[in-house]
């Protein structure tokens, strides 16, 4: 099985730095096959014939543990979960100098559509929604100042989800979906 293991909270403001190169490596030790990394933000594509999602995870946060002294948050996903949400976000919602278009993919303790009743939003900038795992936001970046998205940084929830851009996560199903053809 192909995954992708998002790490929570790496290279970020030049705290709990981890190397790519060295990372893979990890990977590789662990007896994941296939490893690509994808930009410093902890993205990383491997194959496994392990059943058991928690076991492996177990494994890449006990790798990352050994080789790196840090305790990092890892969560898997495989294609067609990256594939259903972006297959479900507009085309037209991207990340560039005019928009902003996160996904926020929530560990299993949070995983449920209520989750949304934790995120405080402007109703008139933020579009906030709950999808398969994740909470998409979506807004004109022109309105940053106002968005209510915001004050969930640093909240108990926050530490309960890995955020990637629409760009990352494109990219990231074109990479998962390589072996497929796609």
């Amino acid at each position: 099985m192909k995954y992708v293991a998002l790490l929570r909270g790496i290279n970020v403001g030049g705290k709990n730095k981890i190397d790519m190169k060295m990372l893979k490596k990890t990977f590789e030790r662990k007896g994941l096959e296939n490893v690509v990394t994808y930009i410093n933000s902890g993205n990383v594509i491997f194959e496994t014939d392990a059943k058991s999602v928690e076991e492996i995870v177990e494994k890449i946060e006990e790798g990352i543990k050994e080789d790196f002294h840090l305790n990092i948050r890892v969560l898997l996903r495989d294609y067609q979960n990256i594939k259903s949400i972006v297959d479900h976000i507009s085309k037209d919602w991207l990340n560039n100098s005019q928009q902003r278009t996160d996904i926020m993919f929530l560990w299993n303790e949070v995983d449920e559509p209520k989750v949304l009743e934790y995120v405080k939003q402007n109703p008139d900038v933020d579009v906030v929604e709950y999808f398969e795992g994740s909470i998409i936001w979506h807004l004109d970046k022109s309105k940053f100042n106002q968005s209510k998205m915001n004050d969930l940084v640093g909240t108990k929830l926050y530490k309960q989800m890995t955020v990637r851009n629409i760009n990352t996560v494109r990219k990231l199903v074109k990479l998962l979906g390589e072996d497929r053809g796609i």
